[in-house]
């Protein structure tokens, strides 16, 4: 049984908040459809109580109870008042007059006169005859040395028929406001949850594609501020993922590009001409040292990127900046000349890196800034709109107009006789690593009191 109810029950979340309002409505509806007929039931019934009491009073101004025996006295219109009224001497002891054409046997009369024997007022219903019900109301009349009784008789069956029309009026419209209820529950139910699926909708297209879109919590009522803010976190979340699945992806294929050339190149050569054993060992060797680096920077960068996977508190490839320029600052090799000072107003700012790549992309730059500063180095974080952007600054001598065209290419020093050591490499592989993620690493040219680097980076 409850197989077939949850068979039966509406699939859509319309569907069932239609069927709640359409059950709530019914219940009520019938509730009141069930007091308002009772009411009308009684009323119809006092209505004809009343009509024959009014016509039992009438009937007592023609009854003369003062002498010893009770007279009837005739009257103007005698025989309206004489339809369906039956007068008893005492209590229903003897039948002065009865209706014209009554019987003296039958259902009606024997009611009537248990009514009368009775002694005082009271109405009841009787059947007379399925389906005719009479209604029927007794009223002693007490003189001062005779008492009599008046039983007035009343047909129900217009105002039956008038119960029974009420009755069929009010289910026809029980039934119109229930098929209103239904549709216009459908009606403002769709247009509530089309805000709903139109986020369904955005949020699917943006977590295709990784989009900076986002729906924010202003212009939309509480529950769907609510909604929109855990669609936006969970945006957050695949953008942060997507993010590094791209720089994964952009990491193994510029570390396996040098092993794997090697490789292609040791090939060619072997296979060019014929070669001897030593020298089809040599490449052999070289090949296998190849594919275990290849095999070495696999690991390296899938197991990074599990432990970043399986790391709590941050979303992978997500990074709270302020702690790891401390941690670089500290740790930086510098002269003691040079002073190191981390500003980071806001400590929750966040990156959309791993913490280990934040400190590959920071770390030439912190290092490059020590190796030329005079006295301070300084690393400073800010948020972008959609960004986080890292500034190093030092006061040393700047970097040389002419070599500005040269200064990301690896190998590229701008004086190799300066005394600093350094290959060029590091400058290039920060502004590689931060494209790999998103970034940007560049050169402000409009600071001139020393050198300042600047690495964009995706907020976390």
């Amino acid at each position: 049984m409850n197989g077939l109810l949850r068979h039966l029950a509406p699939r859509t979340l319309r569907g069932r908040l239609s069927l709640v309002a359409l059950t709530t409505a019914a219940l009520l509806i019938t509730v009141l459809t069930v007091a308002f007929n009772t009411v009308m039931s009684r009323h119809l019934q006092h209505q004809a109580d009343y009509e024959l009491r009014n016509r039992a009073a009438a009937v007592a101004t023609t009854v003369d109870t003062s002498g010893p025996r009770v007279r009837v006295l005739e009257t103007v219109n005698d025989s309206l008042l004489d339809a369906n009224v039956w007068i008893y001497s005492g209590t229903g002891t003897h039948l002065l007059e009865k209706p014209p054409g009554a019987v003296g046997t039958g259902t009606l009369p024997r009611a009537v006169d248990r009514l009368a024997a009775r002694g005082h007022g009271v109405c009841v219903t009787v059947e007379a005859g399925n389906p005719r019900f009479v209604r029927l109301c007794s009223r002693p009349v007490t003189g001062r040395r005779s008492t009599a009784t008046i039983v007035t008789a009343l047909d129900l069956a217009p105002y039956r028929n008038s119960a029974k029309t009420l009755l069929l009026g009010s289910l026809v419209l029980d039934a119109v406001m229930l098929a209103c209820t239904y549709a216009l529950t459908r009606l403002a139910v769709g247009r509530a949850l089309r805000p709903v699926r139109t986020m369904t909708d955005q949020a699917t297209e943006w977590s295709a594609v990784g989009s900076d879109e986002r729906f924010g919590g202003e212009h939309h009522p509480a529950e769907l501020a609510r909604l929109g803010g855990s669609l936006d976190a969970l945006l957050d979340r695949i953008r942060t993922v997507l993010r590094h699945e791209r720089q994964l992806t952009g990491e193994l294929s510029h570390e396996l590009r040098t092993p794997l050339t090697r490789i292609i190149i040791e090939l060619d050569w072997w296979q060019a001409r014929p070669r001897s054993a030593a020298e089809t060992r040599a490449t052999h060797e070289v090949i296998a040292e190849a594919a275990q680096s290849m095999r070495t920077i696999c690991d390296t960068l899938l197991d990074d990127a599990r432990d970043d996977a399986l790391s709590t508190g941050t979303a992978p490839g997500a990074v709270h900046v302020a702690p790891v320029l401390r941690r670089l600052a500290e740790d930086l090799g510098r002269p003691d000349r040079v002073t190191a000072v981390v500003d980071v107003p806001d400590p929750a700012l966040e990156a959309g890196v791993t913490p280990a790549l934040l400190e590959r992309i920071v770390s030439p730059l912190l290092a490059n800034a020590a190796r030329y500063a005079r006295s301070t180095v300084t690393v400073s974080a800010r948020r972008l709109p959609g960004g986080v952007r890292i500034a190093v600054t030092d006061d040393g001598p700047g970097v040389p107009e002419e070599f500005l065209g040269e200064l990301f290419q690896p190998g590229r020093r701008a004086d190799h006789g300066d005394g600093h050591d350094g290959a060029g490499l590091g400058l290039p592989l920060a502004r590689r690593l931060a494209r790999a993620a998103g970034g940007e690493v560049s050169h402000d040219p409009a600071y001139t009191s020393g050198a300042r680097f600047l690495a964009d980076l995706p907020a976390g």
